[in-house]
């Protein structure tokens, strides 16, 4: 892990060094205390210190990002970016660069990635989701983005520009390197502009069902409205189907949010369930803000409070 951040601030040196290649060195830091039924940091269901939990916010992070002009409108770029547990500053995911490892080229064609990266899927939601995605998102809990989760390993994805706030992303990964029968393909189409942000997303892993999951929010204001549908399926072609619906609202610095999911059909669980995350949040500047957050995810009642500082 040494040698690994050595590299880190190597890379982040080399942005002085070679200004042309534009290397950034950014990250996430949120902590606080909470509550995990399904068991915390200890493994327990007591309230705990929380880092990188389901009740963070976000998980903090360290990243390099960089970026090179090649010519004619042609760019080529990377993304590393590590997981940190605030808890004890040890290594939050089993592989270091667990969040993200790619190289992309890019131009006004868009963008060709290679790497673990986010799925379309989880770049769809996060167009209509109401708390940013976070880590406690009844949507991105109950329904795993639409049954494929945030990352892929291995992906060769293609995203296009956008076109008059349309834009569309399409991965895939090899059967090889998933291991499994049949190779994952991951479709998501998205459209933001204004006060409209709607996407409608599609996937396929192997022998599960296909997946997808539409989902559209309408910013009124100081005031916002989300509703979604899901079918999510696993790879013993078990199902899970719900809708979604939620709002938002913005005083000032406050904010305050409340979404729900609602199953029509559960095969993961055999039960169906009525889900829901409550979630406060005050800015004390563009980077730093505090949250408090509860969550109800089958059966289990969740709650957190902390600090996010991004940098």
């Amino acid at each position: 892990m040494k040698k690994s951040l050595i590299a880190l601030a190597v890379l982040a040196a080399s942005g002085v060094a070679f200004a042309q290649s534009s290397v950034t060195l950014y990250g996430v830091a949120d902590a606080g205390i909470g509550k995990i039924e399904a068991g915390g940091n200890d493994g327990s269901d007591k309230t705990e210190f929380i880092s990188g939990s389901t009740m963070n916010n976000g998980t903090s992070r360290l990243g390099v990002r960089g970026v090179e002009d090649l010519g004619g409108g042609l760019k080529a770029g990377f993304q590393f970016e590590t997981g940190l547990d605030l808890d004890n500053g040890a290594q939050a995911n089993t592989a270091f660069w667990a969040r993200q490892a790619n190289v992309w080229l890019g131009g006004n064609w868009g963008t060709f990635k290679l790497g673990r990266q986010f799925t379309p899927s989880y770049l769809t939601t996060a167009t209509y989701e109401l708390t940013g995605t976070a880590n406690y998102s009844v949507l991105g809990n109950t329904y795993n983005y639409a049954g494929i989760g945030l990352r892929a390993n291995s992906a060769f994805a293609y995203v296009t520009p956008s076109f008059g706030g349309f834009t569309g992303a399409l991965a895939y990964v090899t059967k090889t390197d998933l291991g499994l029968p049949k190779a994952a393909w991951d479709l998501g189409l998205m459209y933001k502009n204004g006060p409209i942000g709607v996407g409608l997303s599609a996937n396929k892993v192997a022998n599960s069902k296909t997946n997808y999951q539409l989902g559209g929010k309408y910013n009124l204001g100081n005031f916002a409205l989300a509703a979604s549908y899901t079918q999510a399926s696993d790879q013993a072609q078990l199902r899970r189907r719900g809708f979604g619906v939620g709002a938002s609202a913005n005083f000032g610095a406050f904010t305050a949010t409340l979404d729900l999911t609602r199953d029509t059909k559960n095969e993961w669980t055999g039960k169906k369930y009525t889900n829901g995350v409550a979630e406060l949040k005050y800015a004390l500047s563009k980077r730093t803000f505090v949250y408090g957050a509860f969550l109800r995810l089958d059966d289990t009642n969740n709650y957190g409070i902390g600090v996010r500082h991004n940098f």
